[in-house]
């Protein structure tokens, strides 16, 4: 039977883990209010983006003078699947279901005879592909050293796409990401970027882009010096 001094030692140890427990709950729960204020700020510059592109897309939509990023090569054969994840684990289902979102599309472009090449931003993604499409995985994007991710970020992500499509590399990009809910709620969504596809809601929104012969330089300046910034139609998986 322990002695009234090992019981004593018990509880000061319990105690203490419980101070360092709490410690880390306040952190994590200031790191995790700071994320989701991040998320919910960005949200009406997405919003409004939406508008302004979906407006050039249906702008261009009948014309063959268009920037290649909204009308894409007329071909369908070479999809790029860009799956972005965490860069580590102990995250619920967040990792597990963009790669399952992604890995379905996958398996549908390859029996339909599609080329598929999948370039993955965030370590958790690499991991979890690389055992069914180790050779379709042309590269892989981490951020694990950075402390806070930032627009320097995606636009390492935005040029690494925009060079591969000015290569020829592929015909249609496709983005597979998280929508932010809540807290306990993230979407899988498949984006697809390139050629872009928009809703006719989007397009007939206020604060679209109605001059397009005024627009087009900026068009090609916007693209050529910066990744694509839109937000086209997504594709949730159902099984959210």
């Amino acid at each position: 039977m322990p002695s009234l001094k090992d019981l004593k030692n018990r509880i000061a140890s319990v105690k203490s883990t419980q101070k360092i427990t709490k410690a880390m709950q306040m952190v994590a729960a200031a790191k995790l209010r700071r994320a989701q204020e991040a998320a919910v700020a960005a949200r009406p510059y997405a919003e409004r983006m939406t508008q302004v592109l979906a407006s050039l897309g249906a702008a261009y939509a009948e014309r063959t003078d268009g920037p290649k990023l909204l009308s894409g090569t007329g071909k369908d054969q070479v999809h790029l699947l860009v799956v972005a994840t965490g860069e580590r684990g102990l995250a619920g289902g967040f990792n597990s279901s963009i790669a399952r979102l992604a890995r379905d599309e996958a398996n549908r472009l390859l029996k339909e005879g599609k080329t598929v090449k999948i370039l993955t931003v965030g370590r958790k993604g690499n991991d979890i592909l690389k055992r069914q499409f180790a050779d379709k995985i042309i590269g892989t994007m981490s951020f694990r050293e950075v402390r806070q991710l930032g627009y320097v970020n995606a636009q390492q992500v935005g040029t690494k796409i925009l060079e591969m499509f000015e290569n020829g590399e592929f015909d249609v990009a496709t983005l597979f990401f998280a929508t932010f809910k809540s807290v306990i709620s993230q979407v899988p969504t498949a984006l697809q970027l390139i050629p872009a596809t928009f809703d006719a809601a989007a397009a007939a929104a206020p604060g679209g882009v109605t001059d397009v012969p005024a627009n087009r330089s900026l068009i090609r300046r916007r693209t050529a010096a910066s990744p694509p910034t839109g937000m086209p139609r997504s594709r949730r998986s159902r099984s959210a």
